[in-house]
C-alpha cells in the first residue's frame, strides 16, 4: 500500500511532530509512506534504515497514493494539512476534539474575518456568528472551548482515527456520519540519566522532586499546581519542583512562584528541546500532567512519563479518564482540586512504595499496549480496512487491562488517597469521634484514628441489598457501614457465649442514631450462625492476632457465610515492621503487643496478642482460604507511634533487602473465588 502522511516532523515545536518522528517508521515497515510537510522549515529526517520519503506538500498527487492521512493538531503548523484535507477525502488522524484555534490561524491570521465568519456561521449558526462579530470589534474573545469549529473537517473525511474512548465518544456526539477507529497513543520507553539530570538541578536522591511539562499554559492547571506545592513544602520543606516549558505570556508564572513565596522551592527551567526534556522528566519521582479545560488531546508528555515509569497525577477529565486507575491518581477538576493534588503528592513522598507500584504499573501498561511496533502495526490495519470499506470493529474501540499483581504491594491506586474524607465527602473521623460515648473510648479512638479511616477507605461499599459484619464490633466504625458505605444490613460479632445475641444501641453527639445485632461465639472454634453465603463483606480488624489455635478456622467460616465474589478486610499488626525489625537488632520483643495482661479488679484478663502475622503469612492464609489477594498495604496505627525508623530503612537499602509493607499495621482485602484450598496450609501450621 501506498500511503501519504500530511504532518509536521522536528524541530517544528509540535509535540505531533515528535510522534511522527516516532509512529512512522514503525508504519513503513507495513506500507510505503510518503510524508508531505509544510514550507519554511527542514525536517529532519528518519536515516538510511527507513525507506520514507519527506517531500514537499507542492508535490502532492492523491492520484499516486492508495490513502492519504491527515494529522490534526490544534495549531498554526496544521494549516496547511486543514487546506489540503478540505480538498482531499482522506483519513483524519484527530489528536484532538478542539480545532479552533486551528481555523482562526488558517482564516484571521491568513486570509482574514470574512472567512472566519463564515466557517462560524456553518459551525455553529445565527448565536456563534453573533459572538464571533463581537469578538471581531474586540467586546469578547474567542469562543475557542465551547465552539470546537471541526464539522467541516469531520465532513471532509472518509474515517477517523482517535486515541481513546473519549475522543470515540465526542465524535460519535458530533453527529457525523464518519466511521471511528481506535488506536492508543504511542509510548516512548526511553533510557534516561536520572542521577546526571538530578545532580545538574542540585538536587540529592533523597529530594522529592515533583515536575510539569510542556508549554506552561493556564489550562494546565499551572497555577493550581503551584499553590499545591505551597501546601506540600509545608509537611515536606526538602521537596522541590521543576517547570519545563515555553512560558505563555498570559500566565505570570515566576511572579506567582514568588507571590506564593516558592522561590526555593521551584524552577521555571523554561524549553528545552526533546532529548533534555525527556530527561528531566527522568530525574523526578512525580510528574503532575493536568488539564482543564480539556479538548480531548492524548498527551505525548504523559505517555513518556508513564514509560519511564513515573508515578503520574492527571485531571480526572478528557481522554485521562480512559487511563486505568491502576497507573496513575485522577484529580477532579472542582473545588477539591487543590486539596487532591496536595494529598495526593504528600502520599507519594511519604509512601515510596505506593510510588513505586504505580509508576511499574504504569511501565508495564504502555510496553503491552502503546509499543511503537503495536501502534505502527495496527495502523496499517486499520488503514487497510477503511480502504477496503469496513466498518469498526467492535473490539477495535477496546484496550486489554493490566490485571493488579497479587504480591506485597498489591492494591487500588484509585483507592490510595491518605486522606479522612470518604468518597462523598464524609469527615470520616469526625464521624467515627461522634459515636464515642466516655473518655476512655474517645482516647482508643484518637489513638487508632488512622487505622479506622484508612479501614473504611478500604472497604468496598455495599448497596441497600448488601450485608455486612464487623468481628470483634466495638461499634466505632459500625455505624458508618451503614450510612457512608451504604450497607442495607449490618451485624455484628464478638467472644462470649454461643448462641447469645445482644441489641446495642448508639447515638451519635449530632443525634446520629445506630441499632445493631451483636452475636457471641468463639471465633476459632464454634460454627458461626449465619447462612451459607448471606454477606457481600466481613470485617476482621484486630482480631487474628488474639486467635490462639486455629486462624484457619476463622478463615474457612468467613469463606462459607461470604458470597461468591464477596471480601474480607482484615487489619493486623505487622510483625516485619520497621519498628519490630530495629526492635529485634536492638535486642527487644518486635511484637507491637506482646506484653502479658494483669487481670482487672474482677479478675478478668482481656485476650492478648497470641501472634503477630509477616505479610507473607497473610498471603498464605488469604489463599488457603480461598481468596484473592486485591489489595495488601501498611499504615500507621496512629501518628504518635509512627516513630523513626529511618536508620532500619537506611540498612535494608545498603544490604538491597525488601522496603515495602515495613508499617506497623496490616490492611488486606480478599476476594472470595472458591472455596479453601488448604484446611491446615503448611506456612502456618505445624504437622506432625
Amino acid at each position: 500500500m501506498r500511503l501519504a502522511v500530511f504532518t509536521p516532523l522536528p524541530p517544528a515545536p509540535t509535540g505531533i511532530a515528535d510522534y511522527s518522528q516516532a509512529l512512522l517508521p514503525h508504519l513503513a515497515a507495513h506500507a510505503r509512506v510518503d510524508v508531505f510537510v509544510d514550507d519554511g522549515y527542514e525536517p529532519h529526517g528518519f536515516g538510511d534504515a527507513h525507506p520514507i520519503r519527506i517531500r514537499n506538500k507542492a508535490e502532492y498527487r492523491p492520484e499516486e497514493f492508495d490513502e492519504t492521512l491527515f494529522q490534526f493538531g490544534n495549531n498554526q503548523f496544521h494549516v496547511y494539512v486543514y487546506d489540503q484535507a478540505l480538498k482531499t477525502r482522506g483519513i483524519l488522524l484527530m489528536h484532538e476534539y478542539n480545532m479552533h484555534y486551528l481555523v482562526s490561524d488558517a482564516t484571521i491570521v491568513r486570509t482574514g474575518w470574512d472567512d472566519y465568519l463564515r466557517e462560524v456561521a456553518y459551525e455553529g449558526g445565527e448565536q456563534a456568528l453573533a459572538h464571533a462579530r463581537r469578538a471581531q470589534l474586540g467586546e469578547v474573545g474567542l469562543d475557542h472551548h465551547q465552539l470546537p469549529m471541526n464539522r467541516r473537517i469531520l465532513e471532509s473525511g472518509k474515517a477517523a482515527i482517535v486515541h481513546g474512548s473519549f475522543m470515540s465518544r465526542r465524535l460519535d456526539e458530533a453527529d457525523t456520519e464518519i466511521p471511528i477507529f481506535q488506536i492508543p497513543h504511542g509510548a516512548w520507553i526511553p533510557r534516561v540519566h536520572r542521577e546526571k539530570y538530578r545532580s545538574e538541578l542540585g538536587i540529592s536522591e533523597d529530594t522529592p522532586l515533583i515536575g510539569v511539562f510542556g508549554f506552561l499554559k493556564p489550562y494546565k492547571r499551572i497555577r493550581e499546581a503551584l499553590l499545591a506545592m505551597q501546601w506540600v513544602v509545608r509537611s515536606h520543606p526538602l521537596a522541590r519542583m521543576i517547570l519545563v516549558g515555553e512560558e505563555h505570556p498570559e500566565l505570570p508564572v515566576r511572579r506567582m512562584i514568588e507571590e506564593l513565596g516558592l522561590g526555593n522551592h521551584v524552577r521555571v527551567l523554561g524549553y528545552a528541546p526533546i532529548e533534555e526534556f525527556v530527561e528531566y522528566i527522568g530525574a523526578c519521582d512525580i510528574c503532575l500532567n493536568l488539564r482543564y479545560p480539556t479538548v480531548g488531546e492524548t498527551s505525548g508528555t504523559l505517555l513518556r512519563a508513564l514509560g519511564l515509569g513515573k508515578a503520574v497525577i492527571v485531571s480526572d477529565i478528557g481522554s485521562f479518564t480512559d487511563l486505568p486507575d491502576s497507573i496513575c491518581l485522577k484529580a477532579p477538576v472542582d473545588n477539591s482540586e487543590v486539596d487532591f493534588i496536595v494529598e495526593y503528592i504528600n502520599l507519594l513522598i511519604e509512601r515510596p512504595e505506593i510510588r513505586a507500584v504505580i509508576g511499574e504499573r504504569a511501565r508495564e501498561y504502555v510496553a503491552k499496549e502503546c509499543s511503537w511496533d503495536r501502534v505502527g502495526k495496527l495502523f496499517a490495519d486499520r488503514i487497510r480496512d477503511i480502504h477496503s470499506g469496513l466498518r469498526p470493529k467492535e473490539s477495535s474501540t477496546q484496550q486489554s487491562s493490566i490485571s493488579p499483581p497479587v504480591n506485597g504491594g498489591a492494591m487500588t491506586a484509585k483507592a490510595v488517597l491518605d486522606s479522612w474524607f470518604s468518597a462523598d465527602g464524609t469527615d470520616l473521623a469526625a464521624h467515627i469521634l461522634s459515636f464515642c460515648q466516655d473518655e476512655a473510648a474517645v482516647g482508643y479512638v484518637k489513638t487508632h484514628l488512622t487505622r479506622l479511616t484508612r479501614t473504611l477507605k478500604i472497604t468496598p461499599p455495599g448497596g441497600p441489598q448488601d450485608a455486612v459484619l464487623e468481628m470483634g464490633a466495638y461499634l466505632h466504625i459500625t455505624p458508618a457501614l451503614k450510612s457512608v458505605l451504604g450497607y442495607g444490613t449490618v451485624r455484628g460479632c464478638y467472644l462470649g457465649p454461643s448462641g447469645e445475641t445482644n441489641r446495642r444501641t448508639t447515638t451519635s453527639s449530632t443525634g446520629e442514631s445506630f441499632e445493631c445485632d451483636i452475636d457471641l461465639f468463639d471465633a476459632e472454634k464454634d460454627q458461626y450462625p449465619y447462612q451459607d453465603g448471606s454477606f457481600a463483606t466481613v470485617l476482621c480488624c484486630e482480631l487474628l492476632e488474639h486467635l490462639y489455635e486455629d486462624p484457619m478456622h476463622l478463615m474457612s467460616e468467613v469463606n462459607r457465610i461470604l458470597a461468591v465474589g464477596g471480601h474480607v478486610v482484615l487489619t493486623t499488626p505487622n510483625i516485619c515492621s520497621l519498628r519490630a525489625t530495629g526492635a529485634a537488632l536492638l535486642g527487644y520483643h518486635p511484637g507491637l503487643f506482646h506484653q502479658y495482661i494483669a487481670p482487672d479488679a474482677n479478675g478478668n484478663v482481656d485476650p492478648r496478642h497470641a501472634r503477630e502475622y509477616a505479610p507473607r503469612d497473610l498471603q498464605e492464609l488469604m489463599e488457603a482460604a480461598g481468596f484473592d489477594v486485591v489489595r495488601m498495604e501498611t499504615g500507621p496505627y496512629g501518628e504518635e507511634n509512627a516513630g523513626d525508623h529511618g536508620w532500619v530503612a537506611n540498612l535494608l537499602e545498603r544490604f538491597d533487602l525488601p522496603d515495602q509493607l515495613r508499617d506497623d499495621c496490616l490492611y488486606v482485602v480478599g476476594c472470595k473465588t472458591g472455596p479453601i484450598r488448604s484446611r491446615y496450609p503448611i506456612a502456618l501450621y505445624a504437622h506432625g
